[in-house]
């Protein structure tokens, strides 16, 4: 994983805008209905080619391919693994919940969601790797001559399946996400070992709280997400930890967000996943606060992180200038080579849903781009002035040595006393 070694790198969690007609052809499929596949393939290509390129465009230097042939982040890997089917309602969160109105008006600009979340029916195996293996196909030929730094690809977690398809099959919630584990593995190895950085998305880690376990007590939640995490490290297990990054995030829309757990509560459970990277929420008005964590909790050794420094949430464009102040306050808790500008979740987290104007996506990323030169320029020449400031001041006190010894050495003849009067060089001669 390449890290900010000269200056900050630029990032972001994963999906983009999709064009309009892949959108048209993802949503027929999604909803079993007949479709073009050889078009869909070809567009898909085709779309991911031209996203890789936009990023660079944009200034983003570790890109991916907007998870432009999902329909969901979540809900896609049921077309790639068997024991899913029928459709599951969504459980409304609970920030939300009790706010009509709101739920009303961001339906009239959002538009309804319309993908299903199949409950799990039967057992859980792999069924298909075509499709992982044409988006990585899709990722490497767009990569091909690109002036991106690095690709990055996403995956959905063990527990952020079970979180988004309710289990109806296992006899436990355990064996469920340990089942989804295991048929999640080639896919994670897959992206590995094309050279790719694998992204494991984690929503379930903190999300989830308030929206699919909310039946949940607290103790009860932190307690399956210690046991996600035990199941998502040995899904992983042969894969090194700094080609992997884990998201979390508690959820990628606009509402109230008063029931979101704090990260205080999560981060010890987070900091035991093997991914070196963590992507983490820190740019809404819910979660900004929660930089001042790093002040006080060491940032293990073997983790660097990805904040987020723009919000997905809004079509404001944040400030180059709070990009920076962002990024330099995480840089002044961690250090600046252990922070990558990252955002706090995608810009098309699912097909034809959302608010976020496509165009204006692209301009807040080319405002961290911004953002990251700004605080790069004063992050290291800061370390620069400081060096600088250290060697004179070390060439001074050297300097002030080296006269105290030459004073000390010279010749008794050539000394003075303190009133000016050469000091007796031995008997006086008449």
């Amino acid at each position: 994983m390449k890290l900010s070694t000269d200056r900050i790198l630029t990032t972001h969690v994963g999906s983009l805008p999709r064009p309009k007609p892949l959108t048209e052809l993802l949503l027929a499929k999604d909803r079993g209905e007949p479709y073009d596949r050889a078009e869909f393939e070809r567009s898909t290509a085709a779309a991911v080619a031209a996203i890789v390129r936009r990023q660079v465009e944009a200034g983003v230097d570790i890109v991916d391919d907007g998870e432009l042939s999902k329909p969901g982040y979540s809900t896609y890997i049921v077309d790639r693994l068997s024991g899913f089917a029928g459709r599951s309602e969504r459980v409304p969160p609970l920030d939300t919940r009790d706010y009509p109105n709101f739920n009303a008006a961001m339906a009239r600009m959002t538009g309804a969601q319309p993908l299903r979340r199949a409950p799990c029916i039967a057992a859980v195996t792999l069924k298909d790797r075509a499709p992982f293996e044409r988006d990585i196909a899709n990722l490497r030929a767009a990569m091909t001559g690109s002036a991106a730094a690095e690709a990055f690809m996403t995956s959905a977690s063990p527990g952020l399946v079970t979180a988004f398809q309710p289990n109806q099959y296992y006899p436990t919630h355990q064996a469920y996400v340990e089942a989804v584990g295991a048929a999640m593995q080639e896919e994670y190895e897959a992206i590995a070992a094309a050279g790719f950085v694998l992204q494991l998305d984690c929503p379930d880690l903190a999300m989830a709280h308030h929206t699919s376990f909310q039946d949940l007590s607290e103790a009860d939640f932190l307690k399956r997400a210690r046991l996600h995490v035990e199941v998502l490290n040995r899904a992983v297990r042969n894969i090194p930890a700094e080609q992997m990054r884990i998201h979390i995030c508690w959820g990628n829309y606009e509402g109230p967000h008063d029931h979101d757990i704090p990260l205080a509560k999560v981060l010890p459970i987070l900091l035991k996943a093997k991914p070196m990277a963590l992507v983490i929420e820190a740019a809404n008005p819910r979660h900004e606060h929660e930089w001042a964590i790093w002040r006080e909790t060491p940032l293990p050794d073997d983790k660097i992180l990805i904040p987020g420094v723009l919000d997905t949430s809004t079509n404001y464009v944040e400030h180059p200038e709070l990009v920076a102040e962002r990024i330099e306050r995480f840089a002044s808790a961690v250090g600046r080579e252990r922070v990558i500008a990252g955002t706090d979740c995608g810009f098309g987290t699912f097909a034809g849903f959302g608010k976020l104007d496509p165009d204006i996506s692209f301009k807040k990323l080319e405002a961290m781009a911004e953002g990251a030169a700004i605080a790069s320029k004063r992050l290291w020449q800061k370390r620069t002035r400081a060096r600088a400031k250290a060697r004179a001041a070390k060439a001074k006190a050297g300097s002030a040595r080296s006269r105290t010894a030459a004073r000390r050495t010279r010749p008794a003849a050539a000394r003075r006393t303190k009133s000016g009067v050469r000091a007796p060089s031995g008997p006086r001669r008449r």
